[in-house]
């Protein structure tokens, strides 16, 4: 990467230091596409007749208009999150549990809500944190997708 001292850089991600336990913060929104559901489920091949068949949802599924894989959520949210919060300071994803608690279909906008719920140094890397969120996906009418708490690591901008 050239640099030039005379420009700052932006865009550049959260340090541990910026992520004590407590704090809260949303990326932005976005809205899942046709296209967006095509992409995923032909790069992915998730090809269930869920995703792929509008006759099989209009007369014999549960589940009424496009839905979404919840991976698609998922992958979403993580790219919401990256984009916002871990260029350059994001160096690995260690952990998670996650939850589908409702279905995201095309249309639907949605953004991540993340609440710092661990936050510590690491023992064998003193430049780097240890960070854990509790993140919500929610779409604009305020329902929530789905659940998930990664443990990162995370970049320190110092030894301690």
């Amino acid at each position: 990467m050239t640099t030039n001292s005379e420009y700052e850089v932006v865009g550049l991600g959260l340090h541990y230091e910026d992520l004590p336990v407590g704090r809260k913060f949303r990326t932005i929104a976005r809205t899942v596409t046709e296209s967006d559901l095509v992409a995923f489920i032909n790069a992915t091949g998730m090809t269930e007749v869920l995703f792929t068949d509008v006759e099989f949802l209009a007369h014999e599924s549960d589940i009424k208009g496009r839905p979404v894989p919840g991976a698609l959520a998922y992958t979403f949210a993580e790219g919401l999150l990256t984009q916002s919060t871990m260029q350059h300071t994001g160096f690995a994803f260690l952990h998670m549990e996650l939850t589908i608690e409702n279905p995201c279909r095309v249309g639907d906008t949605i953004h991540v809500e993340c609440e710092v719920v661990e936050s510590r140094r690491s023992k064998s890397r003193p430049n780097r944190g240890l960070v854990r969120t509790s993140n919500r996906v929610v779409k604009h009418d305020g329902t929530t997708v789905l659940t998930y708490t990664p443990l990162r690591m995370v970049k320190a901008r110092s030894t301690g």
